[in-house]
């Protein structure tokens, strides 16, 4: 569950705060709180919403699980329903990204506390004879377990949270040592985030489109295109060619 942030006025930049580095490339925009630490991710200026944030590890997950790549269809709807404050994205999101022979559903609501598949925040995927969730279960530690067509549960583990991030740390210090790729590569990540940035794409459109993996590009909407990519200022954090 997410809180109600309030609304809250422009003011000075508190001393101590180089907000020119912090707002690196992006054009400028008043100081404010509810754009800031801890609330930066609900403004779609600096911001993709808590699909781009909790919701982007749950995606890179099922599009592993499911060995895909970028979708060639995005559909769905995104709004702000529940909350009354400055965050501007949304609180409820029911997005489906189409493959050819597959589907990845993502469902979020974030003002209530009825997690699905009895998980906070996790992945469930459907075969024709059984099922694998992944995720933090109610009243347990992060875990996975799979499910006979009879709701039997035929495996399962469990771990605590710090011992699921110590092979990120691992391979991460042995890939300093090395000079070599980690485990997952980067252009990995670059899918997982393609897929937040599409569902915001149609959340923000309220239409479904369709995507050009090779291009990366909206295919015959021209305003959902705009959204692909943003206006920087310059700035000597700009990304290359943008």
């Amino acid at each position: 569950m997410r809180r109600n942030i309030g609304h809250r006025e422009d003011e000075p930049v508190p001393a101590g705060i180089d907000y020119e580095t912090w707002t690196g490339p992006l054009p400028k925009r008043p100081f404010n709180r509810n754009r800031f630490h801890g609330t930066v991710n609900w403004n779609w200026h600096f911001g993709c919403g808590d699909i781009g944030n909790d919701g982007v590890h749950e995606l890179d997950i099922a599009r592993r699980a499911l060995s895909v790549g970028l979708p060639e269809q995005i559909s769905g709807m995104g709004q702000k329903m529940y909350f009354d404050d400055d965050q501007q994205t949304p609180d409820t999101m029911n997005l489906t990204y189409h493959y050819k022979d597959k589907l990845l559903c993502y469902e979020q609501r974030l003002w209530n506390p009825y997690g699905m598949e009895g998980c906070d925040n996790g992945v469930a995927v459907y075969g024709d004879q059984s099922m694998a969730q992944f995720g933090k279960f109610r009243g347990h530690n992060w875990g996975y377990r799979v499910i006979d067509e009879s709701s039997q549960v035929i495996h399962s583990e469990e771990h605590g949270k710090s011992s699921i991030d110590i092979p990120h740390v691992r391979d991460f210090l042995d890939c300093i040592r090395s000079r070599k790729k980690p485990r997952v590569d980067i252009e990995e990540g670059h899918w997982a985030t393609s897929l937040a940035h599409l569902g915001n794409i149609v959340a923000r459109t309220g239409r479904a489109i369709r995507f050009d993996a090779k291009t990366e590009r909206v295919i015959g909407d021209p305003d959902a295109d705009k959204l692909v990519r943003r206006d920087y200022r310059q700035h000597w954090s700009r990304p290359e060619g943008a």
